[in-house]
């Protein structure tokens, strides 16, 4: 019948994992055309990686106290870049891992917080950069608790 002409699942959940079964080796991906091919850098994948983290509802901040501290102090000079802030990456060819450590706000579940990371990081990193993301590991290192603000960084809110 139509089965020896059809796909079968196997083969396309094999295709889509960018493996081709027939030829043996790997189909050519997103970032690969006949006009050559696309590489994206860690520096690329920790921006977008951050931004999706931060658009999640319940999550504070990024970083340990230290990275925030040393945050701030480059930002109050105009250097450096908070959107990569307590963003690590492994980027390879076609694939991308994510570290993240998160400030969550009390009250909020973290549990669901943390998928809600996973679910956005890898939505975003994979539209915007065509890189399939293995992982998302998160460590929750510390709660915000409303009214924990030094008065620098309410200044700094203030100003912005």
């Amino acid at each position: 019948m139509a089965a020896s002409t059809a796909e079968s699942e196997g083969q396309i959940k094999d295709r889509a994992r960018g493996k081709d079964k027939d030829t043996g080796g790997e189909e050519a991906g997103p970032l690969e055309s006949e006009g050559g091919t696309t590489t994206i850098a860690d520096g690329v994948v920790s921006k977008v990686a951050g931004i999706a983290a931060r658009e999640v509802p319940g999550v504070h901040d990024l970083g340990g106290g230290a990275t925030r501290a040393i945050g701030g102090a480059t930002r109050a000079l105009g250097i450096g870049d908070e959107r990569s802030q307590g963003v690590s990456v492994e980027v390879g060819e076609r694939e991308a891992a994510v570290d993240l450590v998160v400030v969550v706000e009390y009250g909020e579940s973290v549990p669901q917080v943390a998928n809600q990371i996973r679910d956005n990081v890898t939505k975003r990193i994979e539209g915007i950069t065509g890189l399939h993301v293995t992982e998302v590991n998160i460590a929750v290192n510390d709660l915000f608790f409303p009214g924990d603000e030094q008065p620098n960084q309410i200044e700094e809110s203030r100003v912005a």
